[in-house]
């Protein structure tokens, strides 16, 4: 490599954001000056503490162009370049999980030749040293293929792939994600210290490491591995052969579980961590928004994840300087492990991903009550998730479909008198469908103890009574972990999960 750089998510067959101005950045030695073309546009920069930041003009949707970054001598060129739409799709597994392990992904993966979505997976390194730099330069930008999309996340290649459909252009998607990491992974360690509760995640990690060496921790980390290497192929033969089976006759036959891994320099737990390594190397490269899907992992802490979530907005609006950008998330799925209690913590996560969809600006949320699956963390079956993600960009990022046509019914109102609840929504025009049998409607009284409800549907409104519960003051709908969905708008979205009050005395601590 020369004295002349770009960021490693510049490459060859890159999408570049239309109608923005592009930021360009690299390193070089200071005081060179840096000249970016691109379309017949140019824009100059002088490196100054061995960076130097570039910004085109807008430009309109097009390609393949080829731009060229060069200064003296030194001269880089990127080619198949295309101006199109850009999101970074970030979050856990869900979102990382592969088209090639998605239902249906084998059959799809032979259809995606001449998909017009192109893909940059942001490396999964957790910890900066001279190994980060070399991978991160084996990276880059690739068209979809079959064989180049296997690995890349199902949640948006479907968004992509729908949104390239109905706009007509390019579109690239950033892959920015790490199974099993908590919101407060992707959030800087000075943010989440500016608050007494987030503070606590920074806490957890300076009292884990407290008294022990790089060293210690180190070894601690080999010895994890080493077991997970062992215990992996026992969990995996006793689901082969019990494909029904329990988590605790799994771990009778495997031994303990012992994940997470050690917290320290090197987890991609740790507070702070992937924000630093991940997010960081692929910002400010110039986007449309940003596409999320996660809270599993804060699942333990679920009363905080209303102000984690607002925190993670914050900083990644911050990060690229525009207060404004699109960020649309996925409310949780039902989902429940086999034999596992329904600790009802996972109703607290949709709840708080409500609330900030509906307190926070320029926000989309993608209610996915109905794409769980019994027994899986990870339900298979991206291709709705992704769609209902794109109808959320469709009506707040493109103007091109309307809220009645992008969102289900959600929670307005309630009205209790007569014994009955009568409830109002948001997004309910026509009414509602419902699929087999009703279920997931309770009432409660003054006690607060909830009893399960009928419901009738009047129009655009649903109205809740029950036999125990003669004066009823609180009512709530699939208020569970893990249960059958049944209610649906007209337009096929699930109705999304509720209560009437947070002052009901549900509460986890």
């Amino acid at each position: 490599m020369g004295i002349l750089s770009c960021a490693p998510v510049f490459s060859d067959s890159m999408v570049l954001q239309r109608n923005k101005n592009i930021t360009v950045w690299g390193m070089a030695y200071d005081g060179m000056k840096v000249t970016v073309s691109l379309n017949g546009k140019t824009a100059e920069a002088v490196t100054k503490n061995h960076r130097w930041t570039a910004v085109l003009p807008a430009m309109e949707a097009g390609g393949p162009y080829e731009m060229t970054v060069f200064s003296g001598d030194e001269k880089i060129v990127f080619t198949d370049v295309m101006l199109g739409e850009v999101w970074l799709a970030g979050g856990q597994s869900n979102m990382e999980l592969e088209l090639q392990n998605s239902l249906d992904g084998k059959k799809v993966l032979e259809q995606t030749d001449g998909v017009n979505v192109r893909f940059y997976y942001t490396k999964k390194n957790s910890y900066i040293d001279e190994f980060f730099y070399a991978d991160e330069r084996n990276g880059g930008w690739a068209r979809a293929s079959k064989n180049n999309s296997a690995a890349w996340s199902a949640v948006g290649y479907y968004f992509a792939k729908k949104l390239s459909e109905d706009l007509g252009v390019t579109v690239g998607v950033i892959g920015c994600n790490w199974g099993g990491t908590s919101a407060s992974a992707w959030i800087s360690k000075e943010l989440l210290c500016s608050d007494v509760d987030t503070k606590s995640y920074v806490d957890e990690y300076d009292a884990a490491m407290d008294g022990k060496t790089f060293e210690e921790y180190c070894a601690e980390l080999d010895d994890y591995n080493a077991y997970v290497e062992q215990w992996q192929p026992k969990i995996n033969e006793f689901y082969a052969k019990n494909p029904e089976g329990e988590w605790g006759d799994a771990l009778k036959f495997a031994g303990p579980c012992r994940y997470p891994e050690p917290l320290g320099p090197k987890s991609p737990f740790r507070a702070g961590g992937v924000y630093e390594t991940m997010l960081k190397r692929v910002c400010p490269y110039t986007l449309a928004g940003f596409i999320y899907y996660q809270g599993e992992s804060d699942d333990h802490k679920p009363n905080m994840y209303c102000k984690l979530l607002k925190m993670l907005i914050e900083q990644w609006r911050s990060d690229w300087n525009d207060d404004t950008l699109p960020f649309i998330f996925v409310q949780l799925p039902m989902h429940i492990n086999r034999g596992e209690e329904d600790r009802k913590h996972w109703c607290l996560i949709r709840e708080a991903q409500m609330r900030v969809h509906l307190t926070t600006a320029n926000t989309g949320i993608a209610v996915a009550l109905d794409c769980g699956e019994y027994g899986n963390i990870h339900p298979l079956d991206k291709k709705p998730v992704g769609e209902r993600l794109e109808l959320q960009a469709l009506c707040h990022v493109y103007n091109k479909l309307s809220p009645e046509k992008a969102y289900g019914a959600i929670f307005r109102s309630a009205l209790f008198a007569d014994g009955k609840a009568v409830l109002s929504f948001d997004h309910a025009e026509g009414g509602f469908d419902v699929k087999g049998e009703v279920k997931g409607f309770e009432l409660a009284g003054m006690d607060k103890v909830y009893h399960s409800a009928n419901a009738e549907f009047d129009g655009e409104k649903i109205i809740l009574s029950s036999g125990e519960v003669s004066e009823p003051k609180y009512a709530r709908y699939c208020w569970v972990n893990y249960g059958e969905v049944t209610v649906f708008s007209k337009n096929g979205l699930p109705l999304a999960p509720f209560r009437t009050s947070r002052d009901d005395g549900f509460y986890i601590k």
